[in-house]
């Protein structure tokens, strides 16, 4: 249920910088959203609706881009997205670092 907080904070970031830069309406906000990132899509979209009520961006269409999880090898440099198995497709070396897949962010906004 972090969800709910966490909409909050989209819509505390969307005031200030209406308060910034004069905006009185939002059309669009686009997230990033992280494969890995513990945010549930699903709840994000059902809690907007809330957080948003009598602000800004209560009419606003939340679009959201997931990024998949992608992987690196330090020891052979593979790059790439991991199937069920959790070791380097090329060197089988299991200490991977992740390189994207934690994103969770407001990448824009559309307003008038």
């Amino acid at each position: 249920m972090h969800e709910l907080s966490l909409t909050n904070g989209i819509i505390s970031i969307i005031n200030s910088e209406s308060e910034k830069r004069g905006f009185k309406k939002v059309l669009e906000i686009s997230l990033v959203l992280g494969e890995y990132s513990g945010v549930v899509e699903g709840c994000l979209r059902e809690f907007f609706p809330i957080a948003a009520r009598d602000s800004i961006a209560e009419d606003a269409v939340l679009n959201i881009e997931t990024v998949k999880a992608r992987f690196e090898c330090p020891a052979c440099l593979w790059r790439g997205e991991l199937g069920r198995s959790r070791a380097c497709p090329e060197c089988g070396n299991e200490a991977l670092k992740m390189v994207s897949g934690r994103e969770f962010y407001v990448d824009s906004l559309k307003v008038e």
